[in-house]
């Protein structure tokens, strides 16, 4: 059984999802390619059996969010886990501001990890140094933001829309008829964001929450993230936890987002005995006989490398 698409409810970390896909689908490997909060929703790409090696190179496809942002309130979580630490008085938002915010974001950005996370640093995770009242020195990294829209300004989360449906693009957009998510309890009546984004991997967005809301002089956390697309797979094909024993499955080479490349017998057969012809590629790309997943490669245009061979 290759690749099965789960709908994250809240509360549930994505372990959490893992062993329950492990007891519906009756196997103990199973894989994700991106976490979740336990606050966040939407899909989590479960990889089963032999595809769990196609983990290492899902787990960098891009993403798509609906975040609610709430503005003068911090918490240590930077969503709302809570406690409210820090506080600042909102007057008004100024949407034209916060859009030039949001677009300074676009790009190339380092970006500094959550101090609750699974961020390991000196063989110290991050979340057990800051449940024991500690903080880690962790160090920005570089992550992709694509896209970044504002949706909307709302006097508070509860405020704000919750039911979207996509529109012809394939976003999900606030609607009257669609689908409605749950977000958790809000920490208060504090002026919310709803941003719409398309992330590249390892990006946190709650640590987003927190930029934004010091890019515009208050403090901000992560009222609500439902994720609604990873790679090619939408929310539109993620099924529920009690129906994973039934989801439809996805066939390894359908799953990878890469380019195709058709391989001759020859060039399969020197691909899984771990030879290296050369072959007119440039970056990542599947190599296939028929329907048959060969190899992922990596090519420089002139010579390839065998990221994993199938057999």
């Amino acid at each position: 059984m290759p690749v099965v698409v789960a709908d994250k409810p809240l509360g549930l970390t994505s372990h959490d999802v893992v062993a329950r896909a492990r007891r519906a689908l009756a196997t103990r490997r199973v894989g994700h390619t991106g976490t979740l909060d336990p606050l966040a929703t939407g899909v989590l790409v479960l990889c089963v059996n032999d595809s769990t090696k196609l983990v290492q190179f899902m787990e960098h496809d891009s993403k798509d969010y609906l975040a609610w942002v709430s503005l003068g309130a911090g918490t240590p979580t930077l969503d709302a886990e809570g406690p409210v630490d820090a506080t600042a008085d909102v007057a008004g938002v100024d949407e034209a501001e916060v859009r030039a915010v949001l677009r300074g974001f676009l790009g190339v950005q380092q970006q500094v990890p959550p101090q609750y996370s699974a961020v390991q640093v000196g063989g110290q995770r991050a979340y057990a140094v800051a449940r024991a009242g500690g903080a880690l020195d962790l160090p920005a990294r570089e992550v992709v933001l694509h896209e970044l829209e504002l949706l909307g300004v709302f006097p508070s989360v509860d405020a704000a829309p919750r039911t979207f449906a996509p529109n012809e693009q394939g976003q999900y957009a606030p609607a009257a008829d669609g689908r409605t998510f749950t977000l958790p309890p809000a920490l208060g009546a504090f002026p919310t964001l709803l941003v719409r984004a398309r992330v590249g991997s390892g990006t946190y967005i709650r640590s987003l929450a927190r930029d934004i809301g010091a890019a515009l002089g208050v403090p901000a956390h992560l009222a609500g993230l439902v994720r609604t697309r990873v790679g090619h797979f939408t929310l539109a094909g993620a099924m529920g936890l009690e129906d994973l024993a039934v989801a439809p499955v996805t066939p390894d080479a359908d799953a990878l987002d890469l380019p195709r490349i058709e391989a001759t017998e020859t060039l399969a057969l020197m691909l899984r005995q771990g030879k290296r012809p050369r072959h007119p590629l440039q970056g990542r790309a599947l190599v296939l006989r028929g329907q048959e997943l060969v190899a992922v490669v990596d090519g420089n245009g002139e010579q390839l490398r065998v990221v994993r061979a199938w057999a």
